[in-house]
């Protein structure tokens, strides 16, 4: 069992950073694939970013290559998303998972989700 709890989200202007945190519980957090989602009411939720076991490989949403960067600390049982260069469009809850797939995209290749945290973007 994995809990996850996200943190780091709230309000920028467009052209902002944020970095989200996801901090995991238990002993087994580097034995995951780990992954970034995010949900705006009425639509599904969609893949934003993946990264491996051991942090060697990354995988992105289009949109946002370039702009946000996945990255984790097994020793810390954390992931991070740094969100640069942030749109209007990027307003969501975000939540991050764990999956015992590499770089999966789907959500129901995720096995633990966290609670989310909402990110706010103004023009």
């Amino acid at each position: 069992q994995v809990q996850l709890v996200e943190s780091g989200g709230g309000l920028v202007q467009a052209g902002g950073s944020l970095r989200l945190s996801c901090a995991a519980s238990g002993r087994t957090f580097s034995s995951y694939s780990m992954g970034w989602f995010r949900q705006v009411p009425g639509k599904e939720r969609e893949f934003v970013a993946s990264i491996t076991r051991s942090g060697d490989s990354t995988d992105y949403k289009d949109s946002v290559k370039g702009r946000f960067t996945i990255s984790r600390d097994n020793a810390k049982n954390t992931v991070y998303l740094q969100m640069n260069s942030l749109k209007p469009e990027d307003t969501a809850v975000y939540y991050c998972a764990a999956s015992n797939f590499i770089l999966a995209a789907l959500v129901k290749s995720y096995i633990y989700w966290g609670q989310g945290t909402q990110v706010t973007v103004s023009s």
